[in-house]
């Protein structure tokens, strides 16, 4: 009984520590190298999985140039740390330390680069470094119990701040993202439609000229009042509507 309850504090201690951790290039957003879970929460693990790709694709975009930086997400906070073009990510709970996520993020960091630093740049396919996986999980077990001596020297580390770190909100980071490239869709789409709506306007516009010659020439002098308007202002309206609905679109985005 007393194993048990060791491996039940033991298992407790790991949920409220790393649950996630994946190592990305910044410039395209290829995964490097991941942290293997035990299958638990295999469903859980996958969204949060396909969270953690979308930043990468966020930050391949480069939408954010802070280096260090915490997000929260449901019950967890992501931590990442950028340098030498890679990004260095894990998922923890909220109760775990700042402090101690971001020196574990570290020590991943000079390890890998030590290790695979030559090989970064070249790598073709997902997962080129899995085998990194080894390393990951050892260094998770340093950091597993916060009480341990060597984890509270790390907390009571001066020479390592994190308070400066800026946090945000997941929705609030990935939406961003997402609604520039809406807008730069709908811009251009926009673009596009006032172009073909000028046309159109210039098309309908030359064909009311041959109309007030053909008027004139057989004779009609009186003017038609209702295609006159439509000559003069159905240009500026199409102008004015397709600027409208620019703003109506902008606004229910945003």
């Amino acid at each position: 009984m007393g194993v048990d309850l060791a491996f039940a504090v033991v298992s407790g201690l790991l949920d409220k520590m790393v649950k996630l951790t994946m190592v990305a290039r910044v410039t395209d957003g290829l995964p490097l190298a991941e942290g293997l879970d035990d299958g638990r929460d295999q469903k859980d693990a996958d969204f949060y999985k396909q969270q953690a790709k979308l930043l990468f694709k966020n930050l391949s975009k480069g939408q954010h140039e802070a280096s260090r930086m915490s997000i929260e997400t449901g019950p967890y906070f992501f931590h990442y740390i950028i340098e030498g073009r890679v990004c260095y990510l894990t998922m923890c709970d909220r109760s775990y330390p700042k402090k101690l996520a971001f020196q574990y993020l570290e020590d991943l960091k000079n390890e890998f680069e030590r290790v695979n630093g030559s090989q970064i740049e070249t790598a073709a396919r997902p997962y080129a470094f899995i085998k990194f996986d080894t390393f990951i999980q050892k260094t998770k077990k340093l950091y597993l119990d916060t009480r341990t001596q060597r984890n509270l020297a790390k907390l009571n580390d001066e020479l390592y701040e994190v308070h400066q770190i800026m946090t945000r909100n997941v929705q609030e980071v990935l939406g961003v993202g997402e609604k520039l490239d809406q807008v730069t869709e709908m811009s251009t789409r926009l673009t596009s439609d006032t172009r073909m709506y000028a046309d159109k306007a210039k098309d309908l516009n030359r064909q009311f000229t041959i109309y007030g010659q053909l008027r004139l020439i057989y004779g009609m002098h009186k003017p038609f009042g209702f295609q006159a308007l439509i000559r003069k202002y159905a240009p500026v309206a199409i102008v004015i509507g397709v600027v409208l609905m620019l703003f109506w679109l902008k606004n229910k985005i945003w």
